[in-house]
């Protein structure tokens, strides 16, 4: 069933009104293109799909700053983290907020060595990550069966949203906003003017102030549309889902993070989405996995099931892999381009938890001509 959205055309606006066009409306693309038009820009939205069904689609959404390093990036995540609450209340939509933290345990003497030590340095900036033993873990999530532990973390602060309907419901307070909104539909050209952009879309052409790009994995095409570089390096992922349940599978966290039950395997990660659906992933952000088989999926959720009893019985049902986003550093592209002064970038791996930040600070600096220091080590510059 397709979403409608509402659009405003731009013969409607003031002659003095910034025109943005925002190509993506991903959860990055769609926060932006949200924030923009409630700042009163002239908004044009561009995907071609619909909101959210690219990266966005595939993202475990764990929203946090305990797996974000060096510091710098840790306190980025952090300040986004902390703006989560108020920018879901905003779109008076359930996007499937949900705070109750994270919890990852370990079955060995070297994981838990490994824990303590991690937790040691969320301690030293600041972010709380408790250690517990076997009874302390069990107190705090009943619901598990855990098997041997030797060592858990707990990171209160982590939570959880549903990505794709975020993207919809900002999609659609943008458009409440006066944003036009072109869905299914794709660019295909991008050209400089004298102050201005021109951007080719399904054989219209758009002429705009600014552009921003936030594709995701196309981001690196478009970017070469406008003469820039953006590298990007190969992220393939793999998450499946089940079948809604209806009855709650945790008790009290968000996500959590088991070891694997075999050695040399790579651990699972789990939590329950909006509709009662798992989602269930392997591996980290550095795991190439690319096996989107119907037996891979049944062996996930048999992994998966030895942890959470309420899984057991549930069906397993394989997503195609999705290609992440990545800079070929690891770390955010966001800004103007030095070699092409209005296309503005914004470009992250970690766009569920970034998405608040990056989209006040993309307007800002869109619409109030403001420098944020804090992004200059995220600059498109640094790949000229």
């Amino acid at each position: 069933m397709s979403t409608a959205f509402p659009t405003n055309q731009l013969g409607d606006s003031p002659e003095n009104q910034l025109n943005v066009t925002v190509v993506g409306a991903g959860i990055v693309g769609s926060a932006i293109a949200y924030t923009l038009a409630k700042r009163g820009a002239s908004v044009i939205l561009i995907d071609k799909g619909r909101p959210g069904g690219g990266a966005t689609s595939h993202s475990f959404a764990w929203i946090n700053a305990t797996a974000k390093h060096p510091v710098s990036y840790h306190d980025f995540n952090r300040r986004s983290l902390s703006m989560w609450d108020q920018f879901a209340r905003n779109l008076d939509v359930d996007v499937g907020l949900r705070w109750g933290g994270q919890m990852e345990w370990a079955a060995t003497d070297e994981g838990a060595n490994e824990l303590k030590s991690r937790a040691a340095l969320l301690h030293s900036w600041g972010y709380p990550c408790q250690v517990l033993n076997a009874t302390q873990m069990a107190t705090l999530e009943p619901s598990l069966t855990p098997r041997s532990v030797t060592t858990a973390i707990y990171s209160e602060l982590d939570g959880m949203v549903e990505p794709t309907i975020a993207s919809e419901a900002l999609v659609r307070a943008a458009a409440q906003h006066g944003a036009t909104v072109k869905l299914e539909t794709e660019v295909t050209d991008i050209s400089m003017n004298s102050g201005s952009v021109t951007l080719v879309a399904s054989g219209e052409k758009l002429n705009s102030d600014v552009v921003v790009l936030a594709g995701g994995t196309d981001n690196t095409l478009l970017s070469e549309m406008a003469g820039i570089t953006i590298p990007q390096q190969e992220s393939p992922g793999v998450v499946i889902r089940t079948n809604p349940i209806a009855e709650p599978l945790l008790t009290n966290l968000s996500v959590i993070y088991a070891p694997s039950l075999e050695s040399g395997r790579p651990e699972i990660h789990f939590r329950q989405c909006l509709d009662g659906s798992a989602l269930i992933g392997e591996g980290n952000q550095e795991s190439l996995a690319k096996d989107d088989s119907q037996a891979h999926a049944n062996e996930l959720l048999a992994r998966a099931s030895e942890y959470v009893p309420g899984l057991k019985g549930a069906a397993a049902i394989p997503v195609p892999v999705g290609y992440r986003p990545m800079p070929l550093d690891g770390f955010p592209v966001i800004g103007f381009s030095t070699k092409a002064p209005n296309v503005y970038l914004a470009l992250t791996h970690s766009g569920v938890t970034l998405a608040p930040l990056i989209s006040q600070l993309a307007t800002m600096e869109i619409v109030d001509g403001a420098q944020v220091e804090w992004l200059n080590g995220y600059r498109p510059s640094r790949f000229d």
